[in-house]
């Protein structure tokens, strides 16, 4: 797939552009308590734009690579209502005011998208030029999902990552929240707030999500336009599903072992495709609609199969107490 530079700077020039819109509309009039109404309204949008998005490259580039962007997109977004359920607790340890959540959601996310663009970039230069690397990747998303069975990595739980500590260290800050500033003056003292703090443990939170996300997506496809595309349309609408959702997440009680089938149908796909490169006579080659069958079918059964079980049995429900509504204000 050949992507000119200006097709690049189209794409980014509209990334921009909607954040910019979505800042503008919700934080026109001040800070405001984002409704299940508005939240709705949003990932619906967000929903259309990825799939006429997806109609496009069907158009212009063929089937193949559209059912690429949709496997992909289908693949993160998954991934990324696991993410919800940190960001929650975040929230929570921060005791972030409601009305300032989705300033702080949408600025964390694009600090996320920045720092997935670097990934990508990184990735897509080490696959083009070692080939074997498919066999690294395939081999960590399979360890991944057999971490997520076995049950490793709570959830439940936030450390603080080392550049967040060095950030809380290093940088002045408040204790108190100042609206929805990030900065605020003190004493005649310019001081961050704690507003500021809760988007850098977002951004930098999320990155350690797309350390098995990158390498599943590239297990879709290895086109680094799509990799980054499909992250930007999934990590676009996050902001509106957290509210959205509220504590349905928690009652998705076998989201981790969907997502752990997953990554590892993906690992197994990817170590295929590496041995079909080196010419393996038995290896495999699954095309692209047999693996978006295998996801969407995956995130169905996970679902439905959730809300049932949550339904009949709610001690399985996770135990956060953290629905958005009732967080601080």
């Amino acid at each position: 797939m050949d992507v000119s530079l200006w097709g690049w700077a189209l794409t980014l020039t509209g990334l921009l552009a909607l954040i910019i819109l979505d800042l503008v509309i919700v934080d026109s009039g001040g800070p405001k308590v984002f409704t299940l109404r508005q939240a709705g309204a949003w990932v619906s949008f967000y929903v259309v734009l990825a799939i006429a998005f997806g109609a496009g490259l069907l158009v212009l580039a063929g089937a193949e690579y559209a059912g690429q962007f949709v496997a992909g997109y289908l693949t993160e977004y998954s991934l990324s209502i696991d993410n919800l359920f940190i960001f929650y607790v975040i929230m929570a340890r921060f005791t972030v005011p409601r009305n300032s959540q989705h300033k702080v959601l949408l600025i964390g996310i694009v600090i996320a998208l920045i720092l997935r663009g670097f990934f990508i970039a990184i990735g897509a230069a080490a696959i083009a030029r070692f080939e074997w690397i498919f066999f690294i990747f395939g081999a960590f998303l399979i360890w991944t999902a057999a971490g997520l069975v076995r049950g490793g990595n709570d959830e439940g739980e936030f450390k603080e990552n080392p550049l967040l500590r060095w950030t809380r260290r290093v940088l002045p800050a408040t204790e108190d929240y100042d609206g929805a500033r990030m900065v605020t003056r003190q004493n005649g003292r310019r001081l961050l707030t704690p507003l500021f703090i809760v988007m850098i443990a977002i951004g930098t939170t999320d990155l350690l999500f797309a350390l098995d996300s990158i390498p599943a997506i590239f297990g879709l496809t290895k086109e680094a336009y799509l990799v980054f595309t499909s992250n930007a349309f999934a990590l676009m609408g996050l902001r509106q599903l957290y509210f959205l959702l509220g504590g349905l997440v928690e009652r998705l009680v076998y989201l981790r072992a969907g997502l752990a089938f997953i990554l590892g149908f993906i690992g197994a796909k990817l170590i295929a495709e590496a041995l079909h490169t080196y010419q393996v006579p038995w290896a495999p080659e699954l095309p692209i609609w047999l693996s978006l069958a295998v996801i969407g079918a995956a995130m169905a059964v996970t679902t439905v199969a959730s809300l049932i079980k949550a339904g009949r049995d709610p001690s399985a429900v996770r135990p956060t107490g953290l629905d958005p509504s009732r967080q601080a204000r």
